[in-house]
């Protein structure tokens, strides 16, 4: 059995940076739970404030193996800032991710998943439906990209960057899921929202009965609603609390 190397960072990096790590290993940990997660694959990153940096998952480790010390520090590049850190990254994993926070300065979290319900989706022509309450929030900010191949190439960083504009919801076309928020919480509660739209839409499609699909006169009118509801300290903010707790019970070594 590989042994993981036991790092404790607790008092070696600001309050601010902790509290980030914290958060984001929680995020991991829900990713998890939730049964998102893809062995080793897809990474929720998260800037540190007042710097330059970011905090991504060591490549190798399992989302319920993160904890808030093996989190790795890098620059927009994906270089590994700590000199001592025993850990790397997957370089092509951050592709995306440097894509968007080298641009969306308001987004604290990237986060990039491939679920089985927001794959199906993305490869269906129409996308995502006005199905359900949730497809509203995430209609009410959703942006489409093409399938390129695997993430690796750097001029498709330029399309990524165009295509999310200023939304916090994308399905990238037969591949997955990506969302941004302000906070780890708003970032969550975006992908959660979106997972769920993805698999009600499935369901429905499934039973072969005809859908009752949504005016857009009413999706035009959520996006002031969603902004309420589901971002900020009534929306990711509020629920993330709750999440915290549950991963503290569930999973307490997140927290080393």
């Amino acid at each position: 059995m590989f042994e993981i190397p036991e790092l404790n960072l607790k008092n070696k990096v600001s309050e601010a940076e902790w509290n980030v790590r914290l958060d984001l290993a929680a995020c991991y940990r829900l990713v998890a739970m939730h049964g998102w997660d893809d062995l080793i694959y897809t990474h929720i990153s998260a800037r540190v404030p007042d710097t330059d940096y970011f905090l991504i998952n060591a490549f190798g480790l399992a989302f319920n193996e993160v904890t808030a010390s093996n989190l790795v520090k890098i620059d927009i590049d994906g270089n590994v800032i700590d000199q001592d850190c025993p850990f790397e990254i997957n370089p092509a994993g951050f592709t995306i991710h440097s894509a968007i926070h080298e641009v969306r300065h308001d987004a604290m979290c990237v986060l990039h998943l491939h679920t089985n319900a927001t794959i199906a989706v993305a490869s269906l022509k129409e996308g995502l439906l006005p199905l359900s309450q949730y497809s509203m929030f995430a209609l009410a900010s959703l942006s489409y990209h093409e399938y390129e191949g695997l993430a690796v190439n750097p001029a498709e960083k330029v399309k990524l960057q165009e295509n999310l504009g200023n939304k916090n919801f994308m399905l990238l076309k037969n591949h997955g899921a990506l969302t941004v928020g302000k906070t780890i919480g708003d970032a969550f509660m975006h992908m959660y929202d979106l997972t769920r739209a993805c698999e009600i839409q499935i369901q429905a499609l499934s039973t072969g009965m005809e859908t009752i699909r949504v005016d857009q006169s009413i999706v035009d009118g959520i996006k002031a609603q969603a902004s309420v509801v589901h971002t900020g300290l009534t929306g990711g903010q509020k629920a993330w609390p709750a999440m915290m707790r549950r991963v503290y019970k569930e999973s307490p070594d997140f927290a080393s």
